[in-house]
């Protein structure tokens, strides 16, 4: 492909970005910036589509881990749905980040909201008539990764369109903060849903909601895209990944997500034995140990959403891992249910915090015309790295035990912010 053509990105302006400093200084401090991103009638909508569309996506998720759990009693096969649900996320995700790049991110979104509509509409169809079998599940699963290997870096860069960067602390911490609200609805009514009438009826609900983001997105207000003359695909793929591997500081920061979202999928995947074969509470016990996990999020990321600077995010980070790395290890060897249920909030705070805590930097650091690409190896940092996660997690569960294995991944999470701590002192950007 020819590398002479002369590259032309998108502008700030031209994508709808406020021209404003990386680090703004917003004069009322407190409890009144929390919901400040809100003042942008974009986010507004984004984010009431998001909280209807979320609770369906955990239900989903709730009754997806259940119906394979309770069609093969596997380990391992849990694990390896998990990895087909991430696996594209971590092949494709820079071919999402350069579509980014290059195509009108909000078309790209509303594409893949649709998409993921129709495959949750299929695997209901299954369900409900009683036809589905794990292999269609896997298939399906897979298929939600692809979609998702675009809608990922799509929506994360999307965000900064919404809302500029005066506002880009609140927003991201927000949509976390929906995002573990959904984590806690979700779930629980997922748990006494597939208790009462089964999994079906939570693919279905799940196909249903997403009417109600696709339909935010379509009544946003954006400028609208005016694609330019640009390097070839191939060079701007390569452009991205050499800017990254060129940035320590975004090096840096990249490497801690991916350990310790990787540390902590032993808790994701084995959650339905932790509920079940150990608790004996079943579908219902699960739902709420995830809901409990989704509670801490939603205050951890509301406090975070008070700050107005991005100065001591990297603190938040390190102390976030070291936090919920000793929580794996009290999950790992809890001995009642009880105490499980009370350390999941302090799982979901701490891990939350950490993520958009490294979201943000992320973003303040990176020029615009990289933002798809570097968020798309943000989105296989936090997911694409998931199924490796997974298979080990199969494979260690089932020959060392569940207990062993969340073991494990709470002192690799320790190991890693330690080193991580080590390796900012040299970085003055992360200061």
């Amino acid at each position: 492909m020819p590398s002479s053509l002369v590259s032309a990105e998108l502008s700030p302006e031209a994508e709808g970005i406020s021209a404003v400093s990386a680090e703004p200084d917003i004069a009322r401090p407190g409890w009144a910036q929390v919901f400040r991103a809100l003042r942008h009638r974009n986010f507004r909508l984004f984010a009431a589509g998001q909280t209807i569309s979320l609770v369906g996506t955990f239900m989903q998720t709730v009754a997806q881990s259940w119906l394979v759990y309770r069609l093969t009693r596997s380990e391992w096969l849990l694990g390896a749905t998990w990895f087909c649900t991430q696996i594209p996320v971590f092949i494709l995700g820079p071919l999402g980040g350069l579509a980014a790049d290059r195509h009108s991110r909000h078309r790209i979104v509303v594409l893949t909201q649709t998409l993921s509509m129709f495959q949750a509409l299929l695997l209901a169809v299954l369900t409900l008539t009683g036809t589905v079998q794990v292999w269609h599940v896997m298939v399906l699963a897979t298929s939600l990764g692809v979609i998702n290997a675009f809608d990922m870096p799509g929506r994360q860069s999307l965000i900064i369109q919404m809302t500029g960067k005066e506002d880009l602390l609140s927003a991201i911490a927000l949509n976390s903060a929906i995002f573990n609200m959904a984590r806690v609805v979700g779930p629980s009514v997922a748990g006494m849903a597939v208790a009462a009438v089964g999994e079906g009826l939570c693919f279905l609900a799940n196909a249903i909601s997403y009417v109600a983001v696709i339909a935010s997105l379509l009544a946003m207000r954006l400028p609208k895209f005016v694609p330019r003359a640009r390097q070839s695909p191939w060079a701007h793929l390569v452009g991205g990944f050499r800017y990254a591997y060129r940035q320590p500081a975004i090096k840096s920061l990249l490497t801690m997500v991916a350990v310790t979202n990787l540390s902590g999928m032993p808790v994701m995947v084995l959650m339905p034995f932790f509920a079940d074969e150990i608790f004996h509470r079943g579908s219902q016990g699960l739902g709420f140990l995830t809901g409990a996990m989704g509670i801490g999020a939603v205050i951890g990321t509301l406090v975070l959403a008070r700050r107005t600077k991005t100065s001591g995010l990297v603190g938040v980070i390190f102390l976030g891992a070291l936090c919920f790395g000793a929580s794996y290890l009290v999950l790992a060897w809890s001995p009642s249910f009880y105490l499980a249920l009370a350390i999941m909030p302090v799982i979901g705070f701490s891990i939350m915090r950490h993520n958009a805590s490294a979201n943000t930097l992320i973003q303040t650091l990176i020029p615009d015309e990289y933002r798809g690409r570097i968020m798309a190896l943000y989105s296989m940092t936090v997911v694409g790295i998931g199924p490796f996660g997974s298979l080990a997690t199969g494979a260690l569960a089932g020959r060392f035990g569940v207990r062993a294995t969340v073991m494990c991944g709470g002192l690799l999470c320790l190991l890693a912010a330690i080193l991580f701590r080590l390796r900012v002192r040299n970085l003055p950007e992360l200061k």
